[in-house]
């Protein structure tokens, strides 16, 4: 329901859903960095290559796809 001043009441908008989401995905956040943290350099290491694998892979079936439609 609008206000008589035509503003609307405080806690709608954009700005209120992000800070829900905000405090919803912080505690997710916190464990995946502290995971994070205590893996090996080695462990890092692999997770990153894989990481780089699966965006390379990613690109390829892209532009792959974008090669077809194309005349």
């Amino acid at each position: 329901m609008a206000r008589v001043d035509g503003e609307k009441p405080a806690g709608s908008g954009r700005a209120a859903r992000a800070a829900k989401g905000l405090r919803r995905l912080w505690p997710l956040v916190l464990m995946a960095w502290e995971r994070w943290q205590a893996l090996s350099p080695d462990e890092k290491e692999r997770f990153k290559r894989r990481a780089r694998e699966y965006a390379e892979k990613g690109r390829r079936a892209v532009e792959e796809r974008r090669g077809r439609r194309r005349p």
